[in-house]
């Protein structure tokens, strides 16, 4: 184990953890964030921007993308790390797939994003309305490469095949923790199954991704290990980025890890055989996944 340092929390005069500088971001704000927040707006779309609260709203709905989230905004999945909300969702939207294809064509994105809430009263786990969203941005911008960030499927490898089946050019599934964690932060997931869907994704001729969070209490030889376990299993892209914790109802960060730690794990990951890492304090799934084409 490399030796780097790892910052502990602090609190303010409220109470409330305080963040390292390395953690602050600038409000989103300009003429490109109003225009996608417009057309959001208009075609009545989610975005995990929104949901789940990421840091990098601003700087990515500056440019002009955003990420897609189908199958409504409510979860089946009480995981305790996610700023989604729990519960039973409404029945889903058959034409929610049209109104993604046009927002897309309409923003001009060179790469979409697509990711989904799980959906795990669906017998297909919204398998079906992940084809059809698919399939109509491809129809409707052919010029659209496509990353799906897709949700366990519980073993239902039929839902799989079919979410993963109408062209996308990298399906990406998150592990999100170690091992030893996923009682605490993924209770309802598996880590083996999680690991399972990567490798049959893989067979199935596409190129995967994954992503973890830090700062959960993980130690490096667990990050490390998990590291060998998705190689082991055909995931060509990773991610990590630092835990932050959403609301008080959230677990809590364990600790704030310093950027000199994610450079390290990006080198070490490139050297267990990954194609592309990235790896950094504000890193989430979708960060700058243009570039792992």
């Amino acid at each position: 184990m490399v030796e780097l340092p790892v910052v502990s929390k602090e609190s303010n005069e409220n109470g409330r953890t305080r963040k390292p500088d390395w953690l602050r971001v600038k409000l989103p704000i300009g003429p490109n964030y109003r225009k996608v927040r417009t057309l959001v707006d208009e075609y009545k779309l989610h975005t995990i921007c929104q949901s789940g609260n990421c840091p990098n709203m601003g700087e990515c709905w500056g440019a002009g993308t955003a990420t897609f989230m189908i199958l409504g905004n409510t979860c089946t999945r009480s995981c305790s790390f996610c700023a989604v909300k729990t519960g039973r969702p409404n029945e889903y939207d058959a034409d929610e797939p049209r109104r993604v294809a046009e927002a897309i064509v309409l923003m001009q994105v060179k790469h979409a994003v697509i990711t989904s809430v799980n959906r795990d009263e669906l017998a297909d786990r919204g398998a079906e309305i992940w084809h059809q969203t698919v399939r109509l941005v491809k129809e409707a911008s052919p010029s659209t490469t496509i990353e799906t960030l897709i949700p366990d499927t519980k073993a239902n490898w039929d839902a799989l095949e079919r979410m993963i089946s109408a062209g996308q050019e990298v399906v990406s599934h998150n592990m999100e923790t170690v091992e030893r964690l996923y009682r605490k932060v993924r209770p309802q997931a598996k880590y083996l199954r999680s690991l399972e869907q990567i490798q049959r994704t893989k067979d199935y001729g596409k190129r995967t991704k994954s992503g973890i969070m830090v700062g959960l209490g993980e130690t490096q030889e667990e990050v490390f290990k998990i590291m060998d376990d998705l190689v082991a299993h055909g995931c060509d892209v990773l991610t990590i980025g630092q835990y932050l914790q959403p609301t008080q109802m959230h677990i809590a960060v364990a600790e704030f890890v310093h950027p000199d730690v994610f450079a390290l794990y990006k080198e070490v990951g490139l050297q267990k055989g990954f194609k592309f890492v990235e790896s950094g304090p504000l890193v989430r799934s979708s960060y700058h996944a243009e570039r792992h084409l």
